[in-house]
């Protein structure tokens, strides 16, 4: 696969508290030779703090605007449901596709997360090699057959 140059400018925010899952994640894009760059945060609160530019963030250029959001729902502090509900209640941020990955397989969370505007939800894969097909399949389809809005823009 080649490098798609303007694949290196669409980055994804990976919010994810778990080390273990993050660094399957970045294994299965380097596997995978997909080549946008990473974000993470590690809790639903740096994440917003992320998504808004403040705090640590606040700096210009310190949080581009990610082309898409992986997000997990079982998060220390603010979890992932209200960060998703927050971001698609934000004028500003509610076109940001999100993602939600996680282990929950829970009817109740799969409803609320699309109700509050999840663009997908996937549950984790168990192994690697299911890693390696769910990331390829997410990113072939945000990233080469839909068309997203300008990640730069904002």
């Amino acid at each position: 696969m080649t490098i798609n140059q303007a694949e290196l400018g669409r980055y994804i925010l990976l919010v994810e508290d778990s080390d273990v899952d993050y660094e399957t994640v970045l294994r299965a894009f380097r596997k995978g030779n997909l080549n946008n760059p990473v974000i993470r945060c590690e809790d639903g609160d740096e994440a917003l703090d992320y998504l808004y530019r403040r705090n640590q963030f606040a700096a210009l250029g310190a949080a581009p605007r990610p082309a898409l959001v992986l997000l997990d729902l079982n998060l220390p502090g603010t979890d992932g449901r209200e960060v998703l509900e927050e971001m698609k209640s934000d004028e500003y941020l509610k076109d940001i596709p999100v993602i939600v990955m996680t282990t929950s397989s829970d009817q109740r969370d799969v409803e609320r997360c699309y109700k509050y505007g999840a663009n997908s939800y996937v549950a984790k894969p168990v192994s690697f090699e299911g890693y390696m097909e769910a990331v390829q399949r997410l990113h072939s389809y945000w990233f080469d057959t839909v068309m997203l809005p300008d990640s730069m823009s904002g």
